[in-house]
C-alpha cells in the first residue's frame, strides 16, 4: 500500500471526515453525488420507457415496414399489391425479417341510430400476427380472422365505442363508397374492444377479416393493399427499409402496379421525431446533475483540505511533495464518489425497479398516451452513466487538489 492511499484511508476512516465542519461537508458532497447519479438513472429510464412504449404501440398498428403500392387510381385511391410467391421469397429473403403478414384497408362509415363515425377498416387473415391487440384488449376476444370467408366481426377502440354509445355484442351497419354502385352497406358484430391511449390511432382503426375488406375493394384472393414485415432489429429498420424498396421499386407488375417499401419512422414521421426530441431533455439532465455534482465535490473536497491544513504542514515539513499531498486527497475523494456512486445506483435503480412492477406514478393517458409512468432500464446505459460520473468527478478531483500549494510548512502548522 502506498504512503498516500495508506494516508486518505485514515482520514476516511477518521469518523468519515472527522471534525466538525468537514463531517458535514463530507456527506453533502457524497449525497450530491448520489443524488445527482440517482436523478439521471431514473430520468434515462423513464425517457427510455416511454420512447419504448409509444413506439411499440405505433408499431402495433404499422408494423416495422410496409411494402405498399406505389400506384394510384383515377380516384386518388392507392392500387393493390399482388402478395404472392414471388413477392414473398423476395422480400423474405432478406435476413432480420422474423414475419410477413398480409393486410388489406377500406375507408368506411360505422353508423349507429344516434351518431356516426369514419374510420379505416383494416382486413386481416390467419398470418396476422394479433399479440398487440390482445395486450390492448379490455373487452371481449380477437377473432380468428380469415382469408376464405366473411365472419361480420370486428374488433373497435374504446375512443369508437364511446363516441358511437356502442358496446360488446352490439350490431351496426357500415357504409362503404363503391365507384359501381355508389354505396355499399354491411353489418359487423362487435366481438372485441381494444385500448392503447393513442387517440389519433384509436379513433380510426377497425380490425376485421381480410376476406371483406378484399369483396369491399373488389380485389382477388392474391390482391393485398401490401405486406407487413416485422424485424429483428429494430435499430436498422431504415437501412433494411431502403434495402428492399431499392429491390422491388422499378419494376411493373401485370396490373402496372410498381411497389415501395417503408419504414414505420417514414410512415409516421411525426411521432418519431417527437420522441427523439426527448434525448435532448436527457441530455441537458445529465449536465445539470453533473455540475451539481461537481459543485459539491470541490466545495466539500476544499473544506476537507482547509481542516486538514496542519496535517498537510506536517507531512510537508517531514519532506512529502505537493504532489504526494495531491495524491492523498485524490485517493481520498476517489473513495468518497464510489460511495456516493454505490448509493445513487441503489436509490436509483429501487425507485424505478418500484414504478416498474407497482406503476405508483399516475399518468393522464389522454396527455401522455400512457396511464403511468413508464420504465425501461438499459444496464448499458446505467454502466455508461457510472463510468460518466466517475470519471467526471476525478478530474474535477484532480483540478481542485491543484489549490494545494503550501511553501510555508511551519507556518501551516500553526494554522487554526
Amino acid at each position: 500500500m502506498s504512503f498516500a492511499l495508506f494516508i486518505a484511508k485514515r482520514i476516511y476512516s477518521d469518523g468519515k471526515g472527522g471534525k466538525r465542519f468537514s463531517r458535514p461537508a463530507v456527506r453533502i458532497a457524497m449525497m450530491g453525488i448520489a443524488v445527482g447519479l440517482a436523478v439521471m438513472i431514473i430520468s434515462l429510464s423513464v425517457v427510455l420507457g416511454f420512447q419504448r412504449e409509444v413506439s411499440n404501440k405505433v408499431i402495433g398498428f404499422g408494423s416495422h415496414i410496409q411494402v405498399v403500392s406505389l400506384t394510384q387510381t383515377h380516384e386518388y385511391e392507392m392500387m393493390p399489391v399482388l402478395t404472392n410467391d414471388s413477392l414473398r421469397k423476395v422480400v423474405s429473403s432478406y435476413p432480420g425479417i422474423r414475419h410477413m403478414q398480409k393486410f388489406a384497408v377500406k375507408l368506411g362509415i360505422l353508423k349507429t341510430e344516434d351518431d356516426f363515425c369514419g374510420v379505416t377498416f383494416k382486413g386481416v387473415g390467419e398470418d396476422y400476427d394479433t399479440t398487440f391487440f390482445h395486450k390492448y384488449l379490455v373487452e371481449g376476444e380477437i377473432p380468428k380472422f380469415s382469408s376464405k370467408e366473411a365472419s361480420q366481426s370486428i374488433v373497435i377502440s374504446r375512443k369508437i365505442a364511446g363516441t358511437l354509445g356502442v358496446k360488446l355484442g352490439d350490431k351496426m351497419y357500415s357504409y362503404f363508397m363503391d365507384k359501381e354502385s355508389g354505396m355499399r352497406v354491411r353489418r359487423f358484430t362487435v366481438k372485441g374492444i381494444y385500448e392503447t391511449n393513442l387517440e389519433d390511432y384509436d379513433k380510426m382503426n377497425v380490425l376485421t377479416d381480410i376476406y371483406t375488406v378484399r369483396k369491399l375493394n373488389g380485389w382477388t384472393e392474391e390482391m393485398s393493399s401490401g405486406y407487413e414485415l416485422m424485424v429483428d432489429d429494430f435499430d436498422n429498420v431504415s437501412q433494411l427499409a431502403a434495402a428492399i424498396h431499392n429491390d422491388i421499386y422499378g419494376p411493373r407488375d401485370r396490373n402496372g402496379v410498381v411497389y415501395g417499401a417503408f419504414s414505420i419512422k417514414e410512415l409516421s414521421p411525426h411521432t418519431f421525431a417527437w420522441l427523439s426530441v426527448l434525448d435532448m431533455n436527457v441530455v441537458m439532465i445529465l449536465i445539470l446533475m453533473l455540475c451539481v455534482s461537481s459543485f459539491t465535490i470541490v466545495s466539500g473536497l476544499l473544506i476537507i483540505m482547509l481542516e486538514r491544513i496542519n496535517m498537510i504542514g506536517v507531512l510537508k515539513a517531514l519532506g512529502a511533495t505537493n504532489m504526494d499531498v495531491r495524491r492523498i486527497f485524490i485517493h481520498y475523494a476517489v473513495m468518497l464518489v464510489g460511495k456516493g456512486i454505490v448509493i445513487g445506483d441503489i436509490l436509483g435503480l429501487a425507485i424505478c425497479f418500484v414504478q416498474q412492477y407497482f406503476a405508483v406514478v399516475k399518468l393522464d393517458a389522454s396527455v401522455y398516451y400512457l396511464d403511468s409512468v413508464p420504465i425501461h432500464i438499459d444496464w448499458l446505459k446505467v454502466v455508461g452513466l457510472n463510468i460518466l460520473t466517475l470519471i467526471i468527478s476525478s478530474l474535477v478531483i484532480f483540478g481542485s487538489t491543484f489549490f494545494i500549494g503550501i511553501n510555508k510548512p511551519a507556518k501551516t502548522m500553526k494554522f487554526e
